[in-house]
């Protein structure tokens, strides 16, 4: 439980204390929590404040610095088990994300056509109940399941959600069909579990299936990868491109798009015919093993080295190597892998991988939880019921995959096509369809048959150029937001400055929305320290208590000894009665992907460290540092079409066309072409963004993956010649 310290205790600190109180003055860390806790200083006033990034779904803790009611720096917080005192690039460029001159500081009427960029400024009385009665004649027109919802991961999301479901659509788009619904289905029909916890100090073999852990999301796995390496541990990079994780890696190995499974395949297939598996863990903890020995007999390096390019030996030796390191080896599961309708594959056989090596409990544990009792939940009224059907097709196409994950460019299509009913609004919270999802031609085709858009957001991104109103949210740097677990803490997001202009909070944007649409009965609460009070009540604390250390710890609880898996045999399914049921292949099988024709190549993608997907692109101290977004293409298919460096060159796929210049380098498959997402923006609001790069989504072809519901973004081929 944490308690507030006294004047008395915050005295003991010593005489640096007073001096460092003069007004204006920079004040430590240590001292300015003590200060606020014996109420010598406003919460507001100059110092460091803890609060968690939102650069990134990483959520990364913070101190703010702030002088004369601005932030002016932003450093990781020591107590946060995501940060660990550090901050990534995009995390330092928070500043920009709150200062941004393009920032939207009222709420936004639009006057002129869509995509014309004309609006007028409005009240947000105004703007709400515009909102509010858009929905309402949709909802009484066509019914509630004619509104589309959509938001990206966040830790406001429940409170969307209720927004959502209390309203009866059915209808919900993320963000994750697009990243990773492939691991998190395999992990549930393997498993029981989305996710499992990695623990990288324990790990002295890895390999890294497409995961780019030193430029992605995860801040302290990044920090984790470095020290293994430092360490002697043995990192093997899976890649068709040489990405910097690869020149930290012992080896790489440039494989060929979409044939990851194989590569897996064939390594089961040494491991179990070599006699290298963890015969006791296997025999205690898993089911289905004598049927996936039987099943990979021909699955040998031989086979994989014809399908992967990667030779026999080097796939041999790394499965001696990988074996020898039993429970201290991981094979990461990622997020995307090869991005290929047969990545779902790829996924299921990493996990059996694992499983094979029994390195549960050491690189691998169940997902960490809250501690005893968890976080206090707000009253509400049951959901209405909701009969019709979902646009994206689950779970009636698609049994597998979780209805709060759903299939966003499904839904897309969905609704474009009327099947089995037309969309007529969309409600569009934190996310930026128009960039995001792949074929962005249809998603303007959408956009211009809707009745009715609106969108939240703190910037006029490309969503938000082609929406009917644009409600300002506060940055994460001027709001509170629901509480955020992470092992045994619950961290808090609290505003560090006063919001600008007349932006608003989330929690306050949501409830007054919903009051509007007779819904008030699922947002029971006062305001926003309200909201995160009922969450707190368990821990017998409130807002004001944990606001100087940013945290509050849960009960101890107790860890169970024994693994235990929500599977319908209890362990660790190889083989999955779930997905035989729903006829399925039960075990991971090789499902060979189409090949490029000779002229085309396979179309890329990835992260870079400077950038969070298709979010931070204006942000002016990242656009600083940022290289010019150029294709990748290797030396020899450069040189075979006349293409020198710098050159603009026509990328063209089965949807689309763009124009962009050639960066010409080794670090890439000569059948492959590489681009970085997030760029070709369309809105004209974005004044930093505007007119730099191309957009991938252009050219991507939508596909998804029958199991998983997984968009196949590298399932996309192009041409490429000289403009």
């Amino acid at each position: 439980m944490t308690k507030s310290m006294s004047r008395r205790d915050f005295l003991k600190l010593g005489g640096m204390a007073a001096t460092m109180l003069t007004v204006g003055s920079f004040i430590p860390p240590q001292v300015a929590k003590a200060a606020r806790g014996a109420g010598l200083i406003d919460p507001n006033g100059d110092g460091y404040i803890p609060t968690m990034c939102e650069m990134c779904v990483w959520r990364c803790g913070v101190l703010a610095k702030v002088k004369d009611g601005k932030v002016v720096k932003l450093e990781g917080n020591p107590e946060h088990p995501n940060s660990n005192g550090k901050l990534c690039a995009r995390g330092q460029s928070g500043l920009m994300n709150t200062y941004d001159p393009d920032r939207v500081l009222t709420p936004l009427i639009r006057v002129g056509k869509r995509g014309e960029g004309k609006f007028r400024q409005a009240s947000w009385e105004e703007a709400l109940d515009l909102v509010a009665s858009n929905m309402q004649k949709i909802k009484e027109q066509y019914g509630p399941e004619a509104m589309l919802f959509s938001s990206t991961h966040n830790i406001s999301q429940p409170v969307f959600e209720n927004l959502l479901y209390g309203f009866g659509s059915p209808n919900y788009g993320t963000q994750r069909s697009l990243c990773f619904n492939a691991m998190i289905v395999a992990n549930l029909m393997t498993y029981g579990l989305e996710e499992p916890a990695r623990d990288y100090s324990k790990i002295k073999y890895l390999i890294l299936t497409g995961r780019n852990l030193t430029e992605a999301i995860s801040t302290s796995e990044t920090s984790a990868l470095m020290d293994i390496i430092a360490g002697g541990a043995k990192v093997i990079s899976i890649d068709p491109r040489f990405t910097k994780t690869a020149s930290k890696s012992a080896e790489w190995l440039p494989i060929k798009p979409g044939t990851d499974s194989a590569f897996h395949l064939a390594m089961i297939n040494v491991i179990i015919t070599e006699n290298l598996y963890n015969k006791t863990f296997v025999d205690s903890y898993t089911s289905g093993f004598d049927q996936l020995a039987a099943s990979v007999t021909s699955n040998t390096p031989a086979w994989a080295e014809k399908i992967t390019g990667i030779p026999a030996e080097s796939i041999t030796r790394i499965a001696h190597e990988f074996a020898a390191a039993g429970s201290n080896a991981l094979a990461h599961n990622g997020w995307r892998t090869s991005n290929f309708l047969n990545s779902f594959q790829t996924q299921r056989a990493i996990t059996i991988l694992n499983a094979l090596v029994g390195n549960w409990g050491t690189s691998l544990h169940p997902a960490g939880g809250e501690g005893a009792g968890g976080l206090g939940s707000l009253l509400q009224p049951a959901y209405p019921r909701i009969s019709a059907p979902r646009l994206d097709g689950v779970p009636w196409k698609y049994p597998f995959v979780p209805l709060k994950l759903g299939i966003f460019q499904e839904m897309r299509d969905g609704a474009l096509q009327g099947d089995p009913y037309p969309a007529k609004g969309w409600l569009i919270s934190r996310q930026n369809p128009v960039l995001d999802l792949p074929d962005r031609a249809k998603t303007l085709e959408l956009f211009g048959k809707l009745d009715f858009i609106a969108t939240i957001d703190i910037i006029m991104n490309d969503t938000s150029w082609f929406s009917d109103v644009v409600l300002p949210e506060a940055s994460y740097l001027e709001r509170y937001d629901p509480l955020n677990p992470v092992g045994d803490r619950v961290f808090l997001r609290q505003p560090v400055i006063e919001p600008q202009g007349d932006a608003k909070s989330a929690l306050w944007i949501f409830k007054e929305l919903g009051t509007r649409l007779g819904l008030a009965d699922f947002f029971q609460y006062k305001d926003e320290k309200d909201y995160i009070n009922q969450q707190l009540k368990p821990l017998g604390v409130t807002v004001d208590d944990i606001a100087m250390r940013g945290y509050a710890e849960f009960p101890a609880s107790e860890k169970k000894s024994e693994f235990t898996w929500n599977t319908p045999s209890g362990k660790i399914e190889i083989f999955s009665t779930t997905l035989e049921k729903g006829g399925f292949a039960a075990l991971p099988e090789w499902q060979e992907p189409p090949e490029p024709k000779p002229d085309e190549f396979f179309l890329i993608s990835g992260k870079v460290a400077l950038h969070t997907q298709f979010g931070t692109q204006n942000n002016k101290l990242l656009h600083k540092y940022e290289d010019t977004p150029r294709i990748w293409m290797h030396p020899d298919a450069a040189a075979s079409r006349g293409i020198k460096d710098w050159d603009l060159v026509e990328v063209t796929s089965p949807v689309g066309k763009i124009n962009v210049p050639v960066w010409v380098n080794a670090s890439i498959r000569p059948d492959c072409v590489y681009m970085t997402p997030g760029y070709g923006h369309l809105s004209k609001g974005l004044r930093t963004g505007y007119g730099v790069g191309a957009s991938d989504s252009v050219l991507h072809v939508t596909y998804t993956d029958p199991v998983s519901g997984s968009q196949a973004l590298t399932q996309t081929y192009v041409t490429v010649k000289k403009v």
